[in-house]
């Protein structure tokens, strides 16, 4: 059975979209929040998963491979606009 608490969605989702910088050029990267997942995608053609964990890190858990920089920025650009 589905906890009602694990449908509600958490008061800080949303969609942001920034600039990311990704193989030596800038790419639009668009990001869908939802509860404990980030949904990503980046210059309309790769996606990824991430999620955050309750430690506040961000794990990937799907999508094209991402470099541990590029999750840093995504993590710190749409964590940081919750505050």
């Amino acid at each position: 059975m589905i906890e009602p608490k694990d449908t509600t969605p958490a008061e800080k989702d949303g969609k942001y979209q920034f600039q990311l910088s990704y193989s030596g050029r800038e790419v639009t990267c668009l990001v869908e929040k939802e509860q404990q997942m980030l949904h990503v995608n980046i210059d309309h053609n790769m996606n990824a998963e991430l999620r955050i964990n309750n430690d506040g890190t961000v794990t990937q858990t799907g999508g094209t491979q991402l470099p541990d920089s590029s999750i840093d920025f995504i993590k710190k650009h749409v964590l940081e606009n919750e505050v």
